[in-house]
This record gives structure tokens, C-alpha cells and sequence, in this order.
């Protein structure tokens, strides 16, 4: 591995450790000395300081990683050391292990700090919140496979980037990805340019020509909007999904393809199939694997880093100098709802790289439409344009307050039906044979947000209802009290299960049914390991 792994030498007990740990597992690994300049060292992927989260050298160099280099810093506090959580935040560390720590669980974090950096590189996807970095999970997870993936999210959210990236981690990667805007195309032009044609098909069709499809052979196509594509189209693309063979427009002889799809929509697809727009059974076919990214405003947190990645390339492309954002712009910009998402970032702080050159942003030169909170604009939110189901009136369209109540009744049957199947599926898990109804489930109001329904005296496993007064709860069970959240029972069950396996996060994980990397993060989330 080319990444060099800076351990600092405050602490040569700690420091041998986790050298010896970083270097049988493949990375480079370089000493630097507490007043040591991190500019001089090639290609860091991580900064570990041994020295507390109080010793005045390594809050240096954690601020000269993470200011002039953006290299992720994980900080050993030392023995007793108060404070810990405040020092972290103010040094910005990553993540902060006690003294002595355990260079097994270092490496492990390490390692999945560097993919995921790697990964950021390859994709271009920039984040640290769990949403994001969940997306990226799945983009490792779901590469080294073929089968279809469907990727979900509003506009502007990086869809095409995800898809990019599971392409170049992919076996794939070393042959063609080809991305197709099926909005951007006309029924008969887009059957044309996913499949081909034959001379003399149509009209103007002087000679034969090869689809997308058989362009991309061996490769990857991705297809963008997918739920603009019309349903005769549709059933084309059903048939390569199935029998990975088409024909071309006008064509006699079956073309046989080897072609990865990952598609991707800005819409509810479940939504268009309840509306007929779009068939169910291609609708599963592409909901193999799914990813759904996050709007800008439910990640806020990213903005600050966004918007110096953006900086960055910016001011390499056009060849500006660029000195900053001020604090004040920064929350301005933290602020907003952003319904162009990332893309509506991107294209605001280009425009602020080639217009204030040489001078810092201040919170007047962010534009009205950004920094006027009346003028943010309506979220994104999806309307239907076709036809009144019932037909009945003549009237083709539906009126304002019309569609309103007509997709708010779509949402809540989809959500019933999702109710339903959940039910069922937890009968077929749990109830060992035993006859439960599901009609007296069928009226529980979708919009209570449940995600089981139980009725007594079955209660979901792991979790206990309240005891009667005087009554002592079994050991070792999750007890529910009044006024308890889902996180509340979550953090309570991490903590007895951990204390019955005696700290060993191996084992808890195996027994909780998640990943190591998982629980990580959840006891950090839950301040467990304090």
C-alpha cells in the first residue's frame, strides 16, 4: 500500500505497538517526532498522536493535519485523562482510544478510515455522517457482484457517482460504463440508442447501428431517471434484465449481451407502479440491491467539508487563488435547504472561486436566494401528471387540492400494504405455528410510524414490558419504561450484552446480529466505552 500511516512518538510504549500492527497489515508506516513538520511527508492517509489530548505539540500537529492537509486524526488519551470527549471535539480527532489501547481495534478503524477515504477519492462523494458513510458501505459491498442496483435520492444528491464508483471497484472496471439521461431522450430515440437499429428500420435509418447496450459489453450502463422510461421500453429492458438478450429496432436475430445495470430515479417508482407508470415486475427486477442517498439538508454537518472540497477544485481549474469563508458566510450557507442539493453547492461556491479572487467570502456576498430566509424556495416534492384514475368528469387532469388527497391516499396504502407484509413475515419468523389474525392489525393508522405490531401476550424478543410494582425484571433483560425511545432499548441492550460477554466486542457483535464496525460505532454513539 502506498498510504503512510504518522504515528507520533510522545508515548514509544504506545507508539512500537501500533507500528508493529499497522505495518503487518500492509501499510507504511513513519515515526515523526513530537516538533516534527507533517509538510515534508508524502502521501499521509492517517496521523495517530500518543501524547494525550493535552500535550501542546500534538494539538499542534493535529491542527496542521487537519487544517493545511485534511489527514484524519486519531488521538490516545492518557491514563486518567478528564475532558475527553471536549478535547477531542476541539482538536477534531476522528476517533480518541484509552491508555493503553488496543492495537487490534486501532488497526480496525484505521483500515476502515483509509478505505473509505479511498473510496471518497475514487467516487468523488464527500461526507462523514453515518448516512453517508452507510452509502459507501454498501458501494464496497455491492461491487464485487453483478447483480442490478437501484439508486434512489432527489436531484443533485450524486447518484451517478455512487454508480461510478461501484463500477471502478468492480470486476468490471476495466471495461466500458456508459451513462444514459433516459429523461434527456424521446420514446423512439431512446429504444434506438439502448438497442441499435437495423438498416432501413425508419425512416433516415441509412445503415445498421450498435446500441449502448452493446457498447457497454462486459461493462456497466447506467441508467439515470428510470422512471421516465416509457412502457414499451420497459418491456425491452425487462427481457435484457431476464434473458440477457435484446434485439435491435427492426432486427430479426436475438443479440446476446453481458452487461451490468445500475439504474437510478429521483422518483417514488413504488409510487409510479401504483399510478401504472411503471411495471412491477421490472420494478423488483431492478430493486435487487438498493441505495438511497440523502438530501443536503438531512447532512448538514458535510457542509463545511463539502464546500472546501469544492474550494479546492475550484481554484485548480480555473488557476484563483482563493482565501476563505468566513464563519458567518459558513453558517449562511449551513442554514440554507439546499432543494439543488449538492449540485446547487457546487455550482454557488464555483461562482464565488471565480468572482471574489484573493479576498475571503463574507456573509454579504452570499446571494439573496441563499441567504434570505423567506426566499429558500419549496422542498422537492414530486407531483403527479397523468390522468384522473377514476376518469369520471371529463376533466383529464387533476386540480391542486385534488392531487394532494389523491397522493397522500397512494402514500398511505403503500404504507398499510408495508404494515401488512412486515406482520407477516414476523409471523412466519417468530410465532413457531402459532395462528395469529392479521385483521385486527388491518386498521392500525399507518401514520403512528410503527415498525412491528404485536398484540398480547406475544411481545417482540429482547424486550420485556413493564414490570408490575415491586416486581423485579428478569436478569439480563431490556426492560421498556415509560417515556423509553428505540435508542433508549438499543443503547440498554449493547450495554448487557457487553457485560455479559465481559467487554469482548467480537463476541457482542456476533450475539447483537451486526458488524464490528457497526458496533463501533454505536458504542462511540452511545458513550460506552467511557
Amino acid at each position: 500500500m502506498s498510504e503512510a500511516v504518522l504515528i507520533s512518538t510522545h508515548d514509544l510504549k504506545v507508539a512500537g505497538p501500533l507500528r508493529e500492527a499497522f505495518r503487518e497489515a500492509g501499510y507504511r508506516v513513519d515515526l515523526v517526532t513530537p516538533d516534527e513538520d507533517l509538510s515534508g511527508v508524502d502521501n499521509p492517509a492517517l496521523l495517530i498522536l500518543t501524547g494525550g489530548l493535552k500535550n501542546e505539540s500534538a494539538a499542534t500537529q493535529a491542527r496542521q493535519a487537519r487544517g493545511t492537509r485534511h489527514i484524519p486524526v486519531f488521538g490516545i488519551a492518557r491514563e486518567g485523562e478528564e475532558g475527553t470527549r471536549q478535547a477531542a471535539r476541539a482538536l477534531d480527532l476522528q476517533e480518541v482510544f484509552p491508555h493503553p489501547p488496543d492495537p487490534r481495534e486501532v488497526l480496525l478503524l484505521g483500515r476502515t478510515l483509509i478505505e473509505r477515504n479511498r473510496l471518497q477519492d475514487i467516487t468523488g462523494i464527500v461526507g462523514e455522517t453515518d448516512s453517508i458513510r452507510e452509502s459507501l458501505e454498501r458501494v464496497v459491498q455491492f461491487a464485487p457482484v453483478d447483480a442490478t442496483v437501484l439508486v434512489t435520492g432527489e436531484s443533485g444528491t450524486g447518484k451517478e457517482l455512487i454508480a461510478r464508483g461501484i463500477h471502478a471497484l468492480s470486476p468490471r472496471r476495466h471495461k466500458s460504463f456508459i451513462a444514459v439521461n433516459v429523461a434527456a431522450l424521446s420514446e423512439t430515440l431512446l429504444e434506438s440508442e439502448l438497442f441499435g437499429h437495423e438498416k432501413g428500420a425508419f425512416t433516415g435509418a441509412i445503415d445498421s447501428r450498435r446500441g449502448l447496450f452493446e457498447l457497454a459489453q462486459g461493462g456497466t450502463i447506467f441508467l439515470d431517471e428510470i422512471g421516465e422510461m416509457p412502457l414499451a421500453t420497459q418491456t425491452k429492458l425487462l427481457r435484457v434484465l431476464e434473458e440477457r438478450e435484446f434485439y435491435r429496432v427492426g432486427g430479426e436475430k436475438p443479440i446476446r449481451v453481458d452487461v451490468r445495470i445500475i439504474a437510478a430515479s429521483n422518483q417514488e417508482l413504488r409510487r409510479l407502479v401504483e399510478m401504472g407508470e411503471f411495471r412491477r415486475d421490472l420494478y423488483f427486477r431492478l430493486n435487487v440491491l438498493r441505495i438511497e442517498l440523502p438530501p443536503l439538508r438531512d447532512r448538514k454537518e458535510d457542509i463545511p467539508l463539502l464546500v472546501h472540497s469544492f474550494i479546492r477544485d475550484a481554484s485548480a481549474r480555473h488557476d484563483r487563488q482563493f482565501a476563505g469563508i468566513s464563519e458567518d458566510a459558513m453558517r449562511i450557507l449551513m442554514a440554507h435547504v439546499w432543494p439543488g442539493n449538492v449540485r446547487e453547492l457546487r455550482n454557488l461556491v464555483e461562482s464565488m472561486v471565480v468572482l471574489a479572487p484573493g479576498r475571503r467570502i463574507e456573509a454579504q456576498d452570499i446571494p439573496a436566494e441563499v441567504s434570505t430566509p423567506h426566499s429558500r424556495g419549496l422542498l422537492p416534492a414530486p407531483i403527479y401528471e397523468g390522468p384522473l384514475p377514476i376518469g369520471q368528469g371529463g376533466d383529464s387532469s387533476l386540480r391542486p387540492e385534488l392531487e394532494f388527497v389523491f397522493r397522500t391516499l397512494v402514500n398511505l396504502r403503500m404504507d398499510v400494504d408495508d404494515l401488512r407484509r412486515d406482520f407477516e413475515q414476523y409471523q412466519q419468523r417468530h410465532l413457531d405455528g402459532r395462528e395469529v389474525s392479521l385483521t385486527q392489525f388491518e386498521e392500525v393508522p399507518s401514520d403512528l410510524g410503527l415498525e412491528e405490531v404485536f398484540s398480547d401476550p406475544l411481545e417482540p424478543e429482547g424486550v420485556t414490558s413493564p414490570t408490575p410494582d415491586g416486581a423485579a425484571p428478569e436478569e439480563g433483560s431490556v426492560v421498556y419504561r415509560s417515556g423509553m425511545t428505540m435508542e433508549d432499548l438499543e443503547e440498554e441492550a449493547i450495554r448487557l450484552v457487553l457485560e455479559e460477554v465481559g467487554g469482548n466486542r467480537r463476541r457482542a457483535a456476533e450475539q447483537l446480529g451486526i458488524g464490528e464496525r457497526t458496533l463501533y460505532r454505536k458504542i462511540k454513539k452511545y458513550g460506552l466505552d467511557t
